[in-house]
């Protein structure tokens, strides 16, 4: 991984909670040093305290980065401080949800280099997904530097169109949650059998999250990964063929799910 430009320009990072730190510690560990590194926070943790990066000093000129990790909420108040630097060289990276390109642009100027970032949750044990999509004014390069410091914390997609961005958001975006609720369901059903509510807990968080590993490593799909644990007439076949009914089961209800998620982005982008 080449940090030459950063190194050279520097990075400026708005806001740093969760998801920026996150990034913040896989740059670090993978070499970018923190003297190129400005981060601009009100209530920096103590962690980011210790990194020896710049905080709430006085920001360079003309950064290569300024990447937005703030809520929405509140980038009405953070991003007017960085107008000055759009309509240049800077390549400004978003990963605040529903804030569209559109939104940046009014504010940091139409010819401003502006990638939208998409990231979920598991970003913070770097095993995140992260989706993106530039304007017509960032480089083949710009895109690249941006999938460079996103892989920091998990895989990097990049989308055709920045309407993709709120189905991105139904599916991998709320998805952990959605995951979250399929362990409390499974513990919940176990505890229902006779089990234990921590062994319950156990067995249903042990089984997603090697499920997951597994279907990610395999050779073969999820779908032919399901057939193989399902023997002819055995107890997985009884299970699936509640889970797997066309009219009640877990696809119609997914779809569901994500259609609302995915709909709600598209009304907060348009709000």
């Amino acid at each position: 991984m080449s940090f030459d430009q950063i190194s050279n320009n520097g990075l400026v990072l708005l806001g740093c909670g969760k998801m920026g730190s996150a990034m913040l510690s896989g740059w670090l560990e993978q070499g970018l040093s923190a003297s190129s590194v400005w981060v601009q926070d009100p209530f920096p943790s103590d962690w980011v305290k210790a990194q020896g990066v710049h905080i709430n000093e006085g920001l360079p000129s003309a950064p290569a980065i300024v990447l937005i990790a703030v809520k929405p909420q509140m980038m009405s108040d953070a991003l007017p401080v960085l107008a000055a630097m759009g309509n240049g060289d800077t390549l400004f990276v978003s990963v605040a949800a529903g804030v569209t390109i559109a939104n940046y642009e009014d504010i940091l100027g139409a010819e401003t280099p502006i990638i939208r970032a998409m990231p979920n949750t598991p970003a913070a044990v770097s095993k995140g997904i992260t989706a993106i999509i530039g304007n017509t004014h960032s480089t083949g390069a710009q895109l690249d530097l941006a999938e460079t410091l996103l892989a920091a914390v998990g895989q990097v997609v990049r989308l055709e169109s920045e309407s993709q961005m709120d189905a991105v958001t139904g599916v991998s975006g709320s998805g952990p949650a959605y995951v979250f609720h399929m362990i409390e369901a499974l513990a919940a059903a176990g505890e229902a059998q006779g089990l234990a509510p921590e062994l319950a807990m156990q067995l249903a968080k042990a089984t997603v999250a090697g499920a997951g590993v597994l279907a990610e490593t395999a050779d073969e799909t999820p779908s032919q990964l399901r057939v193989n644990v399902t023997s002819p007439n055995g107890t997985t076949q009884a299970g699936l063929e509640v889970l797997m009914n066309d009219n009640s089961g877990l696809r119609p209800l997914m779809a569901e799910t994500v259609k609302a998620a995915s709909d709600r982005s598209r009304e907060l982008s348009n709000g």
